[in-house]
């Protein structure tokens, strides 16, 4: 026998196991499914299905995956004996609900959807293989260059180059260390003003001493002379 048959003997017992232990549903006040993976391919990814059948025990949020034995008794075991409670849950972050399995779930549905693209291109329109591949490569770099343009644009919308920002206006009380040389030239020259009114004032006092003092010299000096000559 082969090993491909003797997996689906194996699969087809526990399949007839599981389907007598969901009659025992209403006894354990419990709710028995299964799921075809192969028609759900997202919970493929939510779960991390690595193996068929695959069994979890879900209980307030928390799943546990049972690895015993695949017999109704001991499923039953499992439940009226409460064994679950001695497996570790599944971590939160590998959680059907996380993020992370959310991704993965949407990933083996992309993987499913291209699949079933590719067999209608092949099967239904009777492309070539090598057709098919050419679609999906140009439809990837199309993406991709899309994809890279938006980037781009909210790049651009939300860190601006400096080329495109106003350029403020330098006030007078922050100046900036490149006008400090200046600010020292205009005052300098503002002090030099300063000297040169200052002298130009001790000047013209001076001027206006001197011509006020020669006044007085002319005012005596002349009655003098009036009396000499009488």
């Amino acid at each position: 026998m082969s090993r491909s048959a003797r997996e689906g003997g194996s699969e087809e017992l526990v399949r007839g196991e599981w389907e007598s232990f969901a009659e025992w549903g209403e006894d354990l006040e419990i709710n028995v499914a299964k799921v075809d993976v192969t028609e759900q391919p997202g919970l493929s990814g939510r779960f991390i299905i690595t193996a068929l059948p695959t069994v979890y025990h879900c209980k307030d949020g928390e799943f546990r995956r049972y690895q015993g034995p695949r017999t109704k008794k001991d499923f039953i075991n499992f439940i009226s004996e409460k064994e679950w409670k001695s497996i570790e849950p599944v971590s939160s972050w590998f959680g059907p609900g996380s993020i992370l399995m959310s991704s993965m779930s949407a990933l083996f549905q992309l993987s499913m959807w291209i699949r079933t693209c590719h067999n209608y291109l092949i099967e239904d329109l009777g492309l070539p293989v090598w057709g098919s591949y050419t679609v999906f490569a140009l439809a990837t770099l199309l993406s991709g260059l899309l994809l890279g343009l938006c980037m781009i644009f909210l790049a651009d919308c939300l860190c601006p180059s400096r080329r495109h920002r106003p350029q403020p206006y330098p006030s007078k009380k922050l100046l900036p260390e490149s006008s400090q040389p200046l600010r020292k030239v205009e005052e300098e020259h503002e002090a030099d003003d300063e000297d040169v009114s200052e002298e130009e004032a001790e000047r013209k006092e001076g001027t206006n001493k001197d011509f006020t003092q020669s006044a007085i010299r002319q005012r005596s000096v002349g009655p003098s002379l009036a009396t000499d000559k009488s």
